[in-house]
């Protein structure tokens, strides 16, 4: 059933997961938010009323494992395969034949997946904070597992099922705030600060979380939202992203080096590691995104993009969709 509330509708639709959660405002052209680890449709609330207002439909989901979407038991039910289906499908379940797909982190990556493997369904494709790199290179986990020396990758951590829950769950509220205020450019640790990307052996990711106050662009009543969602889900859905890398790869032999072509835009922020680190596949971009429309990296700008910076990203986001056929 739907719920309405200042013009923002809530529903589920099927999928091939069972269900998926979506918030939707606004009428005209389908734009497709997707949201990335640890976050929820509700990333996405600065980008709801002004995308609508500039004449778009727009929604923002709960990727499956999250929030009031399905949340399947199977570790292997969150490859990427199956979530650019989920994807497709509420497309589908919308009536609508196609649609702009915009993604931020985890969510940047479903989203050019989308791009690539359902090109007739996304016509054009957006990435905030992650850049697109196509498939290929040695297995992922062999790669991350090289990373840090005495040091773990935080990727390497997460692998294991039920090691980083069990950091995680008896504090949600407490790890989260800390998550996000490691990766926010007003609040992540100084310059030689210990890498909070990196585990010291024995360790957990929150022994390097900055303590004190929360980043600027989140409030309480914002920690609360999120940290009620992952208080009544847990995190074993959104972590097992993370434990499909593996296979994504195995299941993507075919689209190794692939471009993605449909028209794009990228936004990165200037002290966001994913930007920083992956600066080699954004100088590719005339090889891999030939369609790329724009390109910005925001100064001072840390991971959380769109809810940092939410006029400029806006404004980018509004001007590159004008440019796009209807």
């Amino acid at each position: 059933m739907a719920q309405h509330s200042s013009e923002i509708t809530h529903r589920t639709v099927s999928s091939p997961g069972g269900r998926i959660h979506l918030v939707e405002q606004g009428t005209g052209p389908l734009v497709l938010l997707i949201h990335g680890f640890p976050e929820s449709w509700y990333s996405w609330r600065h980008q709801l009323p002004v995308l609508a207002a500039a004449g778009y439909r727009v929604v923002a989901i709960d990727v499956r494992g999250y929030g009031r979407s399905s949340k399947p038991a199977a570790t292997h039910a969150y490859r990427m395969l199956d979530l650019v289906e989920d994807n497709a499908a509420v497309v589908r379940a919308l009536g609508e034949e196609s649609a702009v797909v915009v993604g931020h982190d985890w969510g940047a990556t479903i989203a050019a997946h989308s791009a690539l493997l359902r090109p007739e369904v996304f016509r054009a494709v957006g990435l905030l904070s992650v850049p697109y790199t196509p498939r290929g290179g040695p297995r992922p986990t062999s790669i991350f597992a090289q990373m840090g020396g005495d040091e773990e990758f935080y990727v390497s951590y997460l692998q294991e099922p039920g090691r980083a829950e069990a950091e995680i769950e008896p504090d949600v509220r407490g790890w989260l705030a800390g998550f996000y205020a490691a990766l926010s450019a007003d609040t992540m640790p100084a310059a030689g600060a210990p890498d909070p990307h990196f585990v010291s052996r024995g360790g957990t990711l929150r022994d390097r979380f900055p303590g004190g106050r929360l980043p600027g662009w989140l409030g309480e009543r914002d920690l609360d939202f999120y940290a009620a969602e992952f208080e009544r889900t847990g995190l074993t859905g959104a972590l097992n992203r993370y434990r499909n890398m593996d296979r994504d790869w195995e299941d993507l032999t075919a689209f190794d080096g692939a471009p993605i072509t449909q028209p794009s835009v990228f936004i990165g922020g200037a002290l966001d590691a994913s930007t920083t680190w992956l600066a080699d596949a954004i100088h590719a971009y005339p090889v891999t995104l030939p369609g790329l429309v724009s390109s910005h990296i925001l100064d001072g700008c840390g991971h959380w993009i769109q809810q940092e910076r939410p006029a400029e990203v806006n404004q980018i986001l509004t001007d590159w969709l004008a440019t796009l056929p209807c």
